[in-house]
């Protein structure tokens, strides 16, 4: 038994067993009420956004503002497919689902395409992908969805009812990341180009664009169910403990499986010396890309869980200021930690929207908003590096090889004096 708790992934999912039984006994027995839930639930969300945003910019080095425009991506499209759905209009599910298979096969058929050649321009790049992409969703739309939507609806509503709710919202969240990975690969494609500061401004840009849209999905889009800037409203609330945990679950294993790769490696070492990675061959190119897709990936994985648990969506939910959140998060817990991040993300909802909010006297609640700059600026004069530094809990950091001994070399043998026979 000793040894067992030694092994660091023994222990790791011994201890996210036991959260996850005692949190799921707690709300079961009442003692977690619906706020409460939701604090966990949105602390759960904004850490895997947070996640993203420290694989891009922690550990790759990509100083980005983008992830709300991601996270705002994968809640909209997640909820536009359940919203649907649940009006017995399985189009959304299938656009999704079967235009984002047909844009990734477009997509890497192209990639493929391009490497035959040499020096081609970034525009172009972008322009065939893009293309591509929209190949993908037109043939899902015009020919795919009328072909088998109906099938499609028939085949999961014979399914028990509770079993086909699953499968949908499983496909949901994965719908809604893959549009979100998708997006993040074509905006990254021509901006990735440009230095730190000037990505992190295109990012920037990129959420209020995204905002903007979001504002007009009933006018400048076709899709009125989801009422501009009115809210979406009649979102299923199907986000519960367990989808909650697993999902969280999912990332950090993700991410922590990944950085211990030869492409986490490679990931690392475009943040500690590009030049140096281009002139030991690594395209530092395609690291930068699928650090942030992946950070994009998780971001739309979270705005899918948080759609489902508010049942209601509002554009400035994901404006410019709310955009700053993860960013804060990655700073304060310390840049290139993932615990770190773990620790602070759910710290920061609790304090800003739990402790604070409720034991703040009556009519100072927005002093919140004043509180937490002033910790995070004491945070920064006295520990800079963040909460954590680079510290990581054994699960999460990569065990060192046992150091090797250093054999003595065997002692020299007796030179024979004359008259002697060497043995």
């Amino acid at each position: 038994m000793r040894q067992l708790l030694r092994n660091t992934n023994f222990t790791f999912i011994l201890g996210a067993g036991l959260v996850f039984i005692l949190v799921q006994a707690l709300i079961s027995v009442g003692v977690l009420n619906a706020y409460w839930q939701g604090i966990i639930f949105w602390g759960a969300a904004i850490t895997m956004v947070s996640l993203g945003l420290n694989l891009i910019y922690g550990f790759n080095g990509q100083f980005s503002l983008g992830q709300f425009g991601f996270y705002a991506i994968g809640a909209y499209a997640s909820a536009d497919i359940t919203y649907r759905w649940v009006r017995n209009d399985p189009s959304a599910l299938v656009v999704v689902i079967f235009g984002s298979v047909l844009a990734l096969v477009f997509m890497l058929g192209v990639s493929a395409f391009l490497r035959r050649f040499y020096g081609v321009a970034t525009l172009a790049k972008f322009l065939f992908h893009f293309l591509a992409a929209v190949l993908g969703f037109f043939l899902a739309v015009r020919f795919v969805n009328p072909a088998i939507g109906k099938s499609v609806y028939t085949a999961l509503n014979a399914l028990p009812s509770g079993l086909s709710q699953q499968i949908v919202f499983f496909l949901a969240l994965v719908g809604g990341a893959t549009l979100a990975g998708i997006i993040s690969y074509l905006f990254g494609i021509p901006v990735l180009e440009l230095g730190s500061d000037y990505f992190g401004i295109a990012t920037l840009g990129f959420t209020i664009i995204v905002k903007v849209l979001l504002d007009n999905t009933d006018t400048l889009l076709p899709f009125p169910e989801m009422k501009g800037a009115r809210g979406m409203v009649g979102i299923p609330k199907w986000t519960t403990w367990p989808w909650v945990f697993f999902t969280f679950m999912a990332v950090v294993l993700v991410m922590r499986n990944l950085l211990h790769s030869s492409t986490g490696r490679a990931i690392l070492s475009v943040r500690e010396d590009e030049r140096a990675a281009e002139l030991v061959g690594i395209d530092t190119a395609s690291q930068k890309i699928l650090a942030f897709v992946i950070g994009s990936v998780f971001a739309g994985l979270a705005g899918g869980i948080r759609a489902h648990d508010m049942a209601f969506l509002h554009p400035t939910m994901f404006g410019f200021l709310p955009s700053f959140n993860p960013l804060i998060i990655i700073v304060f817990g310390g840049l290139g930690s993932m615990t770190g991040t773990i620790i602070t993300g759910f710290f920061w909802i609790f304090l800003l929207e739990g402790l604070l909010r409720l034991y703040l006297p009556e009519g100072f609640e927005t002093w919140r908003f004043v509180v937490y700059p002033l910790v995070l600026l004491l945070m920064m004069l006295l520990r800079p590096q963040g909460l954590m530094g680079r510290y990581e809990i054994a699960f999460l950091r990569r065990p060192l090889p046992p150091p090797r001994v250093k054999e003595s070399p065997p002692a020299p043998k007796p030179i024979p004096e004359a008259g002697e026979v060497a043995v």
